[in-house]
Formats: C-alpha cells, structure tokens, sequence
C-alpha cells in the first residue's frame, strides 16, 4: 500500500494517541490548510454512553484530526510525528450526538501556523452531512525533551 495515497486507514504511525484514545481512524483528504478524517464509533470506545457517543469524544476527535493534519506532514517530510496538546479550545457547539456504529467526519481548517502552534476552525459531520459539532482550537506541538 502506498502511504502517501489517500484514503489511509493505516494511520496509527501518525498521530500519538494510542488504543484505547484513538478517535480517529481514516485519512480521506490533505492539503496544507485542511485535513479530513472519519471515524466509526464501536462498542468499545470509552466515549459511549447509552449507545451515544459523548462531547468529551468529540472534542478528542476534533484534537486527533487535528494532530493528523501535523503527523501527515512531518510523514509526507520523512520525519516522525510529534507529540502535541491541545493549548485552547473556544466556541465549542455541539448540536447532536452521534450513535453507537455511526461514522463521523471530521474537517479541519488550519487558519494559522507558527512555531508549532496551531489555530484551526474544526467541524464535525455525520453520514448525511450533518454539522453535529463545531469549535475553534489551538494546539501546541510540544518542545524536544
């Protein structure tokens, strides 16, 4: 399998998180100022309540998406993925949750990069293009240790 065709769904090498934190899990499009990821929601996430996915989940599928975007480019550079966190979150909307074995998509818009802080508007959809949450985030790729 090429890695640099898209879709991946062999992106585990690319973002820090590991089971069972994983919220994302395919790589449908990138460029340098946007990614979009999905992401099918199992039984086992530790985000399911009640056959829903909770805001805590969809805020860390909103920070995974973005930490993809990073870890695709430092892969497209043959470098290795950093480790980030996520610096700030504002204008959190969450509209509807959705439900055990939906897929949801993620899109993330890079407004600005500089000295590896990320500004990004981020948005999250379900199969029929429904915006089920939306929020502005900053994260911060962590210095060398």
């Amino acid at each position: 399998m090429n890695d640099k065709q898209l879709p991946l769904n062999q992106i585990g090498h690319l973002i820090p998180q590991k089971a069972p934190f994983v919220m994302v899990d395919h790589l449908l499009d990138f460029t340098s100022d946007k990614v979009s990821s999905s992401f099918l929601i199992s039984k086992e996430n530790i985000f399911v309540k009640d056959d829903q996915f909770l805001e805590p989940g969809l805020i860390e599928n909103m920070a995974q998406s973005v930490a993809l975007h990073t870890g695709y480019d430092y892969f497209l550079k043959g470098e290795a993925a950093p480790t980030g966190y996520i610096g700030a979150i504002k204008k959190v909307e969450v509209f509807s949750l959705p439900k055990l074995n939906d897929t949801i998509r993620t899109e993330v818009k890079i407004l600005q990069e500089f000295m590896g802080v990320t500004m990004v508007e981020v948005a999250v959809f379900n199969a029929h293009d429904e915006k089920l949450a939306q929020a502005e985030m900053k994260t911060v790729i962590a210095p060398d240790a």
